[in-house]
């Protein structure tokens, strides 16, 4: 633990320029991408069709006009 608290230190410039915030990012994103839940939905439709994607439940009612 002291060894990157003395590292930080030392290069505590470049951590806060362009480079080392853009390398910081760089690393959040990729733990973060591997931290999602993997889903991914895919919808393929042919000519002339309906076609509904939702991520959740979906509910279709009908009004009855008699």
């Amino acid at each position: 633990m002291d060894t990157i608290i003395e590292w930080f230190s030392n290069n505590h410039t470049w951590v806060f320029s362009g480079v080392g915030i853009f390398i910081i990012g760089g690393v959040i994103a990729i733990f973060k991408r591997k931290g999602a839940n993997g889903i991914s939905q895919k919808q393929r439709s042919g000519n002339n069709s309906t076609n509904i994607q939702a991520g959740g439940n979906v509910e279709f009612t009908q009004k009855n006009d008699k």
